[in-house]
């Protein structure tokens, strides 16, 4: 699965944006899945739309679903 955590730019914690991670992946049935930043490319720089800022107001973190997030 490849996807973005989009969270505010005060987090700086990697292990709480892991935790986000988890969180979603709970979601989608995959709980096992590895968490990894490595592949990273800060490649979002970009607005917030209102759906993220919802998103983030309501959960502290918004998904973009890139591949496999079926």
């Amino acid at each position: 699965m490849h996807f973005d955590i989009i969270a505010p730019d005060h987090i700086k914690d990697e292990s709480l944006i892991h935790k986000m991670g988890k969180e979603y992946l709970f979601t989608k049935n995959q709980q096992g899945q590895t968490i990894s930043s490595k592949e990273c490319q800060f490649c979002h720089q970009e607005s917030a739309s209102p759906e993220m800022v919802y998103g983030i107001e309501d959960k502290g973190f918004y998904i973009i679903e890139m591949e496999g997030c079926d």
